[in-house]
């Protein structure tokens, strides 16, 4: 039987999970991932603190305080920054360096910054998003060009390996190391 008459090979599915593990990383990796998290997580505490009442042992500690509002507004535009980072790579600069100052104003703002629990994860989140940029985009003519001249720059190439050692005085060649090391000196153009 000939291949022109075997029946095609039937389509195999991929696996749920594959595509969504696929999909996700695809998604991570072309967007600074990272720092959009972390500047998420400064957010959410410091949105959280002025608002709680914790209780211990039957006492209700409460931290309202008159920055209240201002934690909130810190806390939404950490949040909104990092999903800026995420859905919007090209703003990554503006969103990394918001997200710092953000969260320096947060010390004195809110509680500390959350009580120093979204200190850390704000300002590495921040440098993240400021660091981070794209694959530059493989051009296919490039990539033609480059697999085209590789091919023929091996096959120009037909030098030995191996060269036998020659004997010269240092004085023969210029700019060697033992002419440089005979204290001659260097010829300037």
């Amino acid at each position: 039987m000939s291949s022109t008459l075997a029946e095609p090979r039937p389509v195999e599915r991929e696996n749920p999970f594959r595509w969504v593990r696929r999909v996700f990383r695809d998604f991570r990796r072309s967007r600074p991932f990272w720092g959009g998290l972390l500047a998420v997580f400064a957010g959410l505490p410091i949105m959280y603190f002025p608002y709680a009442n914790l209780s211990l042992n039957g006492m209700t500690i409460a931290m309202a305080t008159t920055a209240g509002a201002g934690s909130l507004i810190i806390g939404v535009l950490l949040v909104v920054l990092g999903l800026t980072g995420w859905f919007q790579p090209v703003v990554r600069v503006f969103a990394g360096i918001a997200t710092t100052l953000l969260t320096l104003v947060s010390i004195p703002v809110s509680n500390l910054g959350g009580f120093g629990l979204s200190v850390l994860p704000g300002l590495i989140g921040g440098g993240l998003m400021i660091a981070w940029a794209p694959l530059p985009d493989a051009d296919p003519a490039e990539a033609e060009a480059e697999a085209v001249a590789a091919p023929v720059a091996e096959a120009v190439v037909d030098e030995p390996a191996y060269e036998p050692a020659v004997e010269r005085s240092p004085a023969a060649v210029e700019g060697t190391v033992p002419a440089q090391q005979a204290g001659e000196p260097k010829e300037v153009r």
